[in-house]
């Protein structure tokens, strides 16, 4: 039996259309995806809603999801408020900044703030935190109406006989008004004090008796270094530069005492003015007396007068003097432009302004160039042009050496200490002695000087307060046990110090000892005074700051190994020299050592400074040595300033 014959495979069926699959298709490309629904859906709902849901979403997130969450949210939520709120907000906000540090992070932050830090407002809080005066601390520039002592001649002064001139950049106006310019260079020369500074010239003087080489006596202003020593010679450096550009040579013996009158300046009122009739008769030589050839040799001759000598010369000699030293004295100027009178300043001005100046300078009275004054152990009291290097009056009168001289502000008033027991007045511009102050019965060691008056310390153990102008003595102070070597005056107090190794507080009005501060051990022979502090320095080489009026030690310093041979400090630092040969640098409020400024010597003479410069007269592998120390800040080349911590 065969076997059926099979059946053949079914062919495949064409597809037949339906209304029903098409409709499903053209909807499943048209549905949005599930997201875009999520999101719809996320809108839609309330606000508690929104939150529930998404704390369960988070719930099924993985760890490596949650990151991703999270770094998408941070910067969702940065906010840089200080471009959102208005700029007057911004920079109030900024104002509380108290540290230069912290703006310069904030500038780097980015565009928009550094923008605001660049704006006056918020450097100009950080003058003002830090104290910072345009006059003290920002850059030194000679004033406009003032002759430039560096280089510019006065008519009747030949320019052979000037020195060099110095260039200099001035500020441009956007420069001297701002803020942030003032404040970068006060910071940086700040810092440069702390950490940094460098030496412009060490000069080792030509001494050929090392006791001839000792440093006696210094002055310093925003131009010069003058230094006496007791070699009979008196040494002028430039701070700019410093280079020695003047030797000036006269003193017979030793020079002890020295003042630096700086150029320009304005006449006090207070001084009495000589009328045009007698300038111009002086100026065409109708007093009786033949007019003098210019140049210095005659002078000698006429200056000299006899040793002890109390009989006061109301004409001078400035008759004698040819045109170009009168023109150095401003003999012949014109007298208009003064200061304001005493009832225009308030009395914390007056006091501050009167002040005799603790690095030895003294304001002029409008003279077209710096001059000098110095008294040493040949009796004579000796005006210098510092220009020229010409003497221009030597007065005579003292009969022992010239131990002390200062010279009252805007005003050619010298007065000078001896060793003869007296004080002596002196105009330095008309070449005449004023007046004689006797009472003393030992040698005058210090003075001190605030406005038209002087406080002497002698070795007869007692204080003295006179008036410059009448020659009265006002108060006598009495209470040490042994000789004054040191005397400082601020117009209403008095403090004294000496070899009975304590310091007595007076009072300048009563004539009374308000306090004996004692701490030293031996001799006190430097003192410094201003109007809510008083440092003193002794020979067992500690240092004490007592604060002012209570008068208690608030700083203990032991800064020396041996005697302090000077000390001077202002608002920021103190600096102290001593026999050890170090010169050592203290914050001023805390008496904390910041660093030695140079290497150790032999031993410190002296030691100076203003804000920009510090001298030094020491004693270096046996030679005299003088070393000017700059603190100016240095041209950055980076776009910014680098700014240190404090």
């Amino acid at each position: 039996m065969r076997p059926p014959t099979p059946a053949p495979s079914p062919r495949p069926l064409s597809p037949v259309p339906s209304v029903i699959s098409l409709t499903s298709s053209i909807a499943e490309q048209h549905e949005p995806p599930p997201f875009e629904a999520f999101l719809t859906g996320f809108q839609s709902l309330a606000p508690t809603a929104r939150q529930d849901c998404l704390a369960a979403l988070l719930s099924q997130c993985s760890p490596r999801e949650l990151f991703f969450i999270s770094t998408r949210i941070a910067p969702l939520l940065k906010r840089d408020f200080l471009a959102d709120l208005p700029v007057e907000l911004s920079l109030h906000i900024l104002s509380f900044v108290d540290h230069p540090r912290t703006l310069v992070h904030i500038a780097s932050v980015s565009r928009k703030w550094h923008a605001l830090v660049q704006d006056e407002q918020a450097w100009r809080g950080l003058v003002r935190a830090y104290h910072f005066d345009p006059a003290l601390h920002g850059p030194y520039e000679p004033n406009a109406d003032e002759d430039d002592a560096l280089g510019k001649t006065h008519p009747h002064i030949p320019q052979v006989l000037t020195l060099p001139r110095i260039p200099r950049s001035p500020p441009t106006p956007e420069q001297a008004q701002s803020s942030q310019a003032l404040f970068k260079y006060a910071w940086s020369t700040l810092v440069n004090w702390k950490r940094g500074g460098r030496c412009l010239r060490a000069h080792r003087l030509p001494v050929l008796d090392p006791d001839g080489g000792v440093v006696t006596s210094v002055a310093l202003d925003a131009d010069w270094l003058v230094a006496g020593l007791a070699n009979h010679r008196i040494y002028v450096f430039s701070t700019h530069t410093g280079s020695l550009v003047r030797t000036l040579v006269g003193h017979e013996l030793g020079v002890w005492a020295v003042d630096l009158i700086s150029r320009g300046g304005a006449l006090d009122p207070s001084h009495p003015q000589p009328s045009s009739a007698n300038r111009s008769a002086t100026a065409i030589g109708v007093t009786g007396i033949p007019e003098v050839a210019d140049g210095p040799a005659p002078l000698a001759q006429y200056n000299r007068a006899p040793p002890g000598a109390q009989v006061l010369d109301p004409q001078g000699l400035d008759h004698l003097l040819p045109p170009s030293m009168r023109a150095a004295l401003a003999l012949d100027a014109q007298y208009p432009p003064t200061l304001p009178t005493h009832a225009q300043w308030n009395a914390s001005g007056r006091a501050e302004s009167a002040r005799s100046d603790v690095a030895g300078a003294t304001r002029g009275w409008g003279q077209p160039g710096a001059l000098v004054v110095s008294g040493g152990c040949d009796k004579d009291v000796r005006v210098w042009d510092l220009r020229t290097g010409f003497t221009l009056y030597v007065l005579r009168g003292h009969t022992s050496t010239v131990r002390c001289l200062k010279v009252l502000h805007n005003r050619p008033i010298a007065v000078s200490g001896s060793r003869d027991g007296t004080l002596r007045v002196w105009d330095v511009q008309r070449g005449r002695m004023l007046r004689v102050l006797t009472g003393h019965a030992g040698s005058v060691r210090s003075l001190d000087v605030c406005g038209n008056r002087v406080v002497s310390g002698s070795y007869d153990c007692t204080c003295r307060l006179w008036d410059v102008d009448t020659g009265e003595c006002l108060q006598v102070f009495r209470g040490h046990f042994n000789q004054i070597y040191a005397v400082a005056f601020d117009g209403k107090i008095v403090a004294s110090g000496g070899l009975d190794t304590t310091v007595r507080v007076w009072d300048a009005h009563t004539g009374h000892c308000t306090a004996m501060l004692q701490g030293h051990t031996a001799l006190v022979c430097s003192l410094q005074l201003t109007s809510h502090t008083l440092v003193t320095g002794g020979a067992d080489g500690r240092v004490l700051a007592f604060s002012l009026p209570d008068l208690r030690v608030h700083t203990r310093i032991a800064a020396h190994d041996s005697s302090v041979t000077s000390l001077q400090f202002d608002e920021q630092f103190l600096v102290t020299g001593g026999n050890d040969g170090r010169v050592r640098l203290f914050d001023v409020g805390t008496g904390k050592y910041v660093r030695d400024i140079t290497a150790p010597s032999e031993t410190v003479w002296k030691v100076v400074f203003r804000r920009e410069v510090c001298a030094i007269m020491c004693r270096r592998v046996g030679k005299t040595t003088v070393e000017i120390w700059s603190f100016r800040p240095v041209e950055e080349s980076s776009e910014h300033l680098r700014i240190e911590g404090r």
